[in-house]
C-alpha cells in the first residue's frame, strides 16, 4: 500500500550559463526535484522556505502532482537564488554567486500532520538541520539524507552525529572519498556503512549508482542518452525517485530497494533532457514505462548466468 513521503530541503531560483546558452530564473532546489521525481510514485509532503519573489504557480503544479505544500513556508525577502557556469562536457560546474537569503534563517518546522510519515528524505541541508527534522517526527520505517563535501569538511561533528541516525545515505563517490578518507569505493563505503547507515548509495553519474547494504552490492546502470542539456538536479531527482518508489510500496524489503534503484536511475536520465525541471513536469507515467522497460532490456541477455558445462 502506498505511503507518504516527507521532503526536506531547498527551493530556489538557478541561473545557468550551459554551452547551450544562459537560463534566467529557472526554478530549482533539492526539494523540488526530489518533488517532482517522487510524486510519479507516492504521496508526497514537502518541508522548505521561499521568499516573497516565488509566486503560486510553481506549488500549483507540484500540489497538481499530488505533493502537499503546508510545509512551505513563506518568508519576508527573496528565495534562494544560485548562479552557476558548467563546462563544455557538462561533466564540471562553477559556482559563479550563491545568494542564500530566505534560506539563511531555514528552521524546518514540520507540521503536525507531517509528523507520522512513515519515509523521510533529508535533502542536502546542514546536518544540524537534518537532525532537527528527525527530533520531530515519529519512527519513520526509513530515513534516507543527502550531504555534499561542504559539510562533510565544514561540519563533520553535526554531520557524524547525523549519520547516527540515518537507515540511507546517498551521496557521489567523490563525497565518499571525502567522508571515509579512503579512495577505494568498496572499502570506503564499508567505512561510512559502520558511521551509522546500514544503507548506503554511491552515484557514479553516467557510470551508474552502486548499493550497499546487508545483502550485498547492487548496480544500476544510468540510461544512455544521445543529448544531455542540464545536470542540475540530477542526483535529486535519483534520490526523490528511489524514495518515491519505496514509499509506494510501504515497507523497506532488499528486492524493493533494488528495483527503486532503476525506477531512481529513470528519473535521473528524464532529468537532465532539459533545463532546470521542465522534462520532469512533461512526462507521462507512458514515457516512464517505457524508459523502465528500456533498463529492463539493458541488463536481461535472455539467457541463465552460469558457466558452461
Amino acid at each position: 500500500m502506498k505511503s507518504p513521503l516527507l521532503i526536506v530541503g531547498s527551493l530556489a531560483f538557478d541561473d545557468l550559463e550551459m554551452p547551450t546558452g544562459s537560463f534566467k530564473n529557472v526554478v530549482g532546489g533539492a526539494a523540488t526535484y526530489c518533488s517532482l521525481a517522487a510524486s510519479f510514485y507516492s504521496p508526497v509532503r514537502i518541508v522548505g522556505v521561499v521568499g516573497e519573489d516565488f509566486g503560486d504557480a510553481t506549488l500549483a503544479d507540484l500540489r497538481a502532482r499530488g505533493v502537499d505544500t503546508e510545509g512551505v513556508e513563506h518568508a519576508k525577502g527573496k528565495t534562494f537564488r544560485w548562479h552557476g557556469r558548467y563546462a563544455d562536457d557538462l561533466m564540471s560546474r562553477t559556482t559563479l554567486d550563491t545568494q542564500l537569503n530566505v534560506f539563511a534563517d531555514f528552521n524546518p518546522k514540520i507540521p503536525a500532520s507531517y509528523k507520522q510519515t512513515p519515509f523521510v528524505l533529508l535533502g542536502n541541508i546542514h546536518p544540524a538541520l537534518q537532525s532537527a527534522v528527525l527530533d520531530q517526527v515519529d519512527r519513520p520505517k526509513l530515513v534516507a539524507a543527502d550531504t555534499m563535501n561542504f559539510w562533510i569538511h565544514g561540519e563533520p561533528a553535526a554531520l557524524g552525529e547525523l549519520l547516527k541516525r540515518l537507515d540511507l545515505l546517498i551521496i557521489n563517490d567523490e563525497e565518499a572519498r571525502d567522508l571515509s578518507g579512503i579512495s577505494n569505493i568498496l572499502r570506503a563505503a564499508a567505512d561510512i556503512r559502520k558511521r551509522g547507515p546500514n544503507k548506503l548509495i554511491i552515484k557514479r553519474g553516467e557510470h551508474g549508482a552502486l548499493l550497499f547494504d546487508d545483502d550485498g552490492v547492487f548496480f544500476a546502470p544510468a540510461y544512455p542518452l544521445e543529448q544531455v542539456l542540464d545536470p542540475t538536479g540530477a542526483g535529486d531527482s535519483f534520490a526523490g525517485g528511489l524514495m518515491g518508489s519505496i514509499a509506494s510500496l510501504g515497507e523497506v524489503t532488499p528486492v524493493g530497494l533494488r528495483r527503486a534503484m532503476l525506477f531512481a536511475s529513470a528519473m535521473g536520465s528524464f532529468c537532465v533532457e532539459d533545463i532546470g525541471p521542465a522534462r520532469l513536469q512533461k512526462i507521462t507515467r507512458v514515457d516512464l514505462a517505457a524508459r523502465i522497460e528500456a533498463f529492463r532490456r539493458m541488463v536481461d541477455f535472455g539467457g541463465e548466468l552460469s558457466l558452461p558445462a
